[in-house]
């Protein structure tokens, strides 16, 4: 389960991201150029912004209600989304690099991502404590470091 802060750090980046939609649509209504069929575009627009209003009140609720992650001796989990649900799993071989990171609202809430990137791509475990984040980033550069132990020992002996 994630902190209470993860809460508060998806709220404030939804907002922030829906109040940017909003003025732009006020902006389109507002500087309209051309006449035609205006009521319809204003209908359309104003019932954006009351999806994106909403949105702004339920979304982070529900991304922090979905989301999980999960960590074993042979792979990466995470799971989330708000109307489509991602669920990636990531086995513990193909990991090559850990990173850790803090956007700036993400220091407001004291919250850090792991970035794992694989052969086949990226993923991201978001919304930690630091503490967290940095004993996991420990603990998956351990596996790696198993990992790549195992197979060059196991190379070495098959070549052999």
């Amino acid at each position: 389960k994630l902190s209470k802060n993860a809460l508060g750090c998806m709220y404030l980046s939804t907002i922030l991201v829906d109040v940017i939609l909003i003025g732009i649509m006020v902006a389109v209504l507002k500087f309209w150029i051309i006449p035609q069929n205006i009521t319809v575009v204003a209908y359309i627009i104003y019932a954006v912004i009351g999806v994106v209003v909403c949105s702004m009140v339920i979304a982070p609720v529900v991304r922090f209600e979905r989301y999980r992650y999960r960590i074993t001796d042979d792979c990466i989990e995470v799971k989330e989304g708000l109307l489509t649900v991602t669920h990636t799993i990531v086995p513990m071989e193909r990991l090559h690099k850990i990173e850790t990171q803090k956007g700036p609202i993400d220091r407001i809430f004291g919250v850090t991502k792991v970035n794992v990137t694989t052969a086949g791509g990226d993923v991201t475990i978001r919304f930690l404590r630091e503490q967290q984040a940095q004993e996991i980033a420990m603990g998956l550069t351990k596996q790696i470091n198993y990992i790549v132990s195992t197979q060059k020992e196991a190379g070495d002996v098959s070549g052999e």
